[in-house]
């Protein structure tokens, strides 16, 4: 008699519990975000490699709206989105910048829900291959970009020379071979000073801005309930 009153116990918790499920799942509805679709977000506080440390948390706020065809808001202008720092990579000697690695871990909906959701940024400055966000990568970029403005003062010290000429016609075949020899002298020493300079200077900090806009970029599909 006594396993009986347990066993119609269990029977009657079981089916109430049925009963429930099947009522939330009837009233619930969800709309897909499909893999792909970008996000901007607006950061509400600053973010840099050197002020912050891995595991230090964010929050962004959903700066667009997001809308199914038949225009039902799946999500609202002004959802946050929270995340942490994965990891950073502090910038060293050598030019070596450093890279900052973000990590979103969800976004909450207007209900409360907390969504889990895998983000990536596709807009920056800088972008590395594994989405590490940088400025500067090593001394051989900083080598390049010194080459660089070493080839602009050239061009631009020729282009001063050849424009004397037009006040004052024929003087260029004078003053444009001695502002390019001197354009190339001063050129090449700077590329050479600030070359030097570069191996013990370290390398560029990544910052995110209070109020800054990343574009980013849905990994993975996620579904959210609309009521």
């Amino acid at each position: 008699m006594k396993k009986l009153f347990i066993l119609t116990v269990i029977m009657c918790f079981l089916s109430i519990n049925m009963s429930i499920a099947g009522t939330f799942k009837a009233d619930a509805k969800t709309k897909r975000i499909a893999a792909g679709t970008q996000f901007q977000l607006v950061f509400i506080q600053p973010v840099s490699t050197s002020a912050n440390t891995d595991g230090d948390s964010f929050s962004a706020i959903l700066n667009n709206e997001l809308r199914t065809e038949n225009n039902t808001v799946i999500l609202p202008q002004g959802s946050v989105v929270r995340g942490s720092i994965q990891s950073i990579n502090t910038s060293k000697r050598f030019s070596r910048g450093a890279k900052l690695y973000l990590d979103f871990d969800h976004v909450v909906t207007p209900n409360g829900r907390q969504i889990p959701l895998d983000l990536s940024v596709r807009s920056y400055e800088k972008i590395y291959y594994d989405g590490g966000l940088y400025k500067n990568l090593g001394y051989g970029e900083a080598v390049k970009e010194n080459f660089d403005k070493s080839v602009d003062i050239t061009k631009k010290s020729t282009e001063y020379g050849l424009s004397v000429g037009d006040d004052h016609p024929g003087l260029q075949y004078l003053t444009t071979p001695f502002c390019a020899v001197g354009g190339f002298i001063g050129g090449v020493g700077y590329w050479l000073g600030d070359s030097v300079a570069d191996m013990f200077r370290k390398g560029q900090d990544v910052y995110i801005k209070k109020g800054e806009i990343l574009n980013v970029q849905l990994i993975n599909p996620i579904d959210v309930p609309v009521y």
